[in-house]
């Protein structure tokens, strides 16, 4: 409800718990060792773990929602891709994201739900860790990146057979894989990722069909707080800010972007891509390291004023 009261169109379930432990966690035929986790059988989910319970709650709580809010809503389901929980497996195979993919689509197909009071609208694989690192396993040409792309593709077009939108989120674009991926509607990386300012990818946009999120504000509240000092920025001073925040004697909402910043942050992406191929704006990733719930909430109230006042 804070999320929707903040003006968020498509609000994704509140994420209290690790992302990438919530899945693995619910996971039968592996062990978690100190090096991270080994495959000891054929990979299922747990009796009663295919429901994730937060959108459970917001399911059966649709009618509270809906007359609070005085609309239907829609909900953005969030999903650990494939790739980054075949991360925590130390001894991987080329096979490792067609299993992982196949319980993860059991949880895409269980938590799509419609009814007349609200409904999941968008369902978004979330990959922080695709492109990042040098991976022999998803070179080209081998039989782990086609795996990957197949896996992608299983869990993006169980989505689109319920007719719900699909996105994924990445950190870096560096690799292309993604474009390839027929049931993806949606692409989203970090504000300074290239993918918002390379020509190719207005003509990959219109190859492949392809939609992006516009990413208007900085979520590393380092970051922002380094943006803010400005050339005086250091260490110390960015630790000194975060004393005086978690002391209560500074308050954190003095750090957050402006409406204008992320403003220009949109429109540029508009007119270097057209209306057409943006699908929506946020910010760019979670807000899990802001210092207080109550300026996380005010970073979404911003995103969406910008976002209405270019609509509008």
């Amino acid at each position: 409800m804070d999320k929707l009261e903040a003006g968020i169109d498509v609000a994704a379930f509140p994420q209290f718990r690790d992302m990438n432990q919530m899945f693995l966690t619910s996971f039968e035929g592996i062990e978690k060792l100190n090096e991270g986790y080994l495959e000891t059988a054929s990979l299922t989910l747990k009796p009663g773990q295919d429901h994730l319970p937060e959108v459970a709650a917001i399911q059966r709580n649709a009618a509270r929602i809906h007359a609070e809010k005085g609309s239907p809503f829609q909900l953005r389901v969030c999903i650990t891709g494939p790739y980054t929980l075949a991360s925590f497996f130390p001894h991987r195979t080329s096979q490792i994201y067609l299993k992982l993919g196949k319980v993860l689509s059991m949880i895409v197909a269980k938590n799509i739900f419609a009814v007349r009071h609200g409904k999941v609208a968008l369902i978004t694989l979330d990959e922080p860790l695709f492109g990042l690192i040098d991976d022999p396993l998803i070179d080209k040409g081998v039989e782990g990146r086609e795996n990957l792309l197949l896996t992608w593709e299983m869990l993006t077009s169980e989505a689109k057979r319920k007719n719900v939108e699909t996105s994924l989120h990445l950190h870096s674009t560096s690799d292309d894989l993604f474009w390839s991926v027929g049931s993806l509607r949606i692409v989203e990386s970090h504000v300074d990722d290239p993918l918002y300012r390379m020509p190719t990818t207005k003509r990959l946009l219109d190859k492949e069909d392809k939609s992006l999120k516009a990413s208007i504000a900085i979520t590393d509240f380092d970051q922002l707080i380094k943006t803010k000092i400005g050339l005086a920025a250091s260490e110390d001073t960015i630790v000194n800010a975060w004393r005086k925040i978690l002391s209560g004697t500074l308050n954190p909402a003095a750090f957050l972007e402006s409406i204008d910043v992320m403003k220009k942050r949109l429109l540029k992406i508009i007119r270097r891509f057209g209306m057409e191929r943006v699908a929506f704006g946020g910010p760019e990733c979670g807000l899990r390291g802001f210092p207080t719930y109550t300026s996380a909430i005010s970073c979404l109230n911003k995103v969406s004023k910008t976002v209405r006042s270019v609509n509008y």
